[in-house]
């Protein structure tokens, strides 16, 4: 029995599901996907049995720059040897705080989390504590916001979750600024918030974002806008430059520290201050953590935004992928599979699309390109471009050319022939 299977089957009898992150589990990947990594350097991982293979998972899209990068790990080895977690607020604490409030215009406060859960449900307390009412209107199109029941008692996965507690949480749609004017209409003075992210692979068009600031700011809700994905990866200030748009309250985490535990709710000083001790106003328990600042995240966060200065990793990040993305579907297209394999999005954060003979989304194909590029020393379970890559694309196109040769054949042949077992599955569904 090899390493990998000895501790896959460890991870199941002491963890539900075998991991802690549920996009991390044996379901979302292909049998042959490795089962353990041990360590992760630049852009390479490598299992327990000793295979290595170039990554575009990328820590859950949360590195960056590249695995273990020397300065950056260094800056938070030196926080954990200055006592990692102190009885009073820390030197680094507030560094790191100052450096984000400059950084970001639209920043005037922040508080620091290790996840965005974290950060995106104090966001929404801090907006019914601001307005006094208490619906909220989230995108239905934006696939996670938080394991807090306000938002996974609102998806289909809502074992656990009373009614009660979803209750208040209604839907709108990306692009479609009517059917957010309908919820304003139909919860007349009673919506807290609206909450969304500024990009996914769609993008904003007809400028949706700004209008949805003016609904916002005409019915006196908070524009919550969620960068844990686009933040310091569309631009150094995040989508919301990008796209010329300004929260009343954002969150960040992704990216934020190259891979270390650094999360952040900032925004408006009259908003996040109700969670302060300097106000005649009732008092909003808001993000009170034992690990909330510890030191050698914020140091990790404060060396990484030096990094991305001096190295232009933003730019670098657009690049990569424009290579990576351009290569994939040239391939695709001088194969003439390009009706069914396809990669599209922004160039910094792109996604490949699967289709089957019937052109239909097909996670059976997906899961075939993906156990092909793993073959082919590729793991890619989505495309997490990082500033490392632009070492590997020719590599990885490769690989790509191999994959996508087996591709075509399972299109003419039927994908019984290749996949290898079963399909991977969503994350979000009602039974195992």
């Amino acid at each position: 029995m090899t390493l990998n299977k000895i501790f896959q089957d460890k991870a199941h009898k002491y963890i539900p599901a075998g991991c802690h992150t549920y996009s991390r589990c044996d379901d979302s990947y292909p049998l042959n996907a490795p089962a353990v990594l041990e360590q992760g350097k630049g852009s390479i991982v490598s299992d327990l049995d000793g295979n290595e293979f170039i990554d575009y998972g990328m820590g859950l899209r949360s590195v960056t720059v590249g695995y273990n990068y020397e300065r950056i790990s260094n800056a938070a080895i030196a926080q954990i040897h200055n006592g990692n977690n102190l009885t009073r607020a820390s030197k680094i604490e507030i560094e790191a705080a100052e450096l984000l409030c400059n950084l970001i215009p639209w920043v005037d406060m922040v508080k620091f989390a290790k996840n965005g859960s974290t950060v995106t449900s104090a966001a929404i307390k801090l907006s019914r504590a601001y307005t006094g009412k208490k619906y909220v209107a989230r995108c239905a199109q934006h696939p996670f916001f938080s394991y807090d029941d306000w938002f996974i008692g609102d998806t289909v996965m809502n074992s656990g979750v009373p009614d009660e507690s979803h209750a208040l949480t209604l839907q709108f749609n990306f692009n479609d600024i009517l059917s957010l004017e309908q919820l304003f209409q139909k919860y007349p003075q009673q919506i807290a918030a609206v909450i969304l992210e500024p990009a996914t692979t769609e993008e904003p068009v007809n400028g949706f974002l700004q209008q949805v600031r003016e609904i916002c700011t005409k019915h006196g809700a908070v524009l919550i806008l969620d960068e844990m994905i686009t933040g310091f990866r569309w631009h150094l200030q995040g989508a919301c430059k990008y796209y010329d748009v300004i929260p009343d309250l954002v969150t960040y985490g992704k990216g934020m520290a190259n891979g270390f535990s650094v999360a952040a709710l900032g925004g408006r000083r009259e908003i996040m201050n109700l969670g302060g001790i300097h106000h005649d106003q009732e008092r909003v328990f808001l993000i009170s953590t034992t690990h909330g600042a510890e030191m050698c995240g914020l140091g990790a966060f404060v060396e990484t935004m030096k990094v991305y200065n001096e190295l232009d990793v933003v730019d670098t990040i657009w690049n990569n992928g424009q290579q990576l993305v351009d290569g994939m579907n040239n391939i695709s297209s001088e194969l003439g599979i390009n009706e069914y394999f396809s990669v599209i999005g922004t160039y910094c954060s792109p996604n490949f699309i699967t289709k089957d003979q019937a052109q239909n989304i097909s996670l059976e194909f997906r899961t075939l390109f993906m156990q092909e590029m793993i073959k082919n020393g590729v793991l890619m379970p989505w495309m997490a471009i990082a500033y490392e890559h632009a070492q590997v694309i020719d590599q990885t196109l490769t690989a790509v050319r191999h994959s996508l040769n087996v591709y075509k054949k399972a299109l003419s042949d039927g994908i019984n022939n290749y996949l290898d077992g079963r399909s991977i599955k969503p994350v979000f569904r009602k039974y195992n």
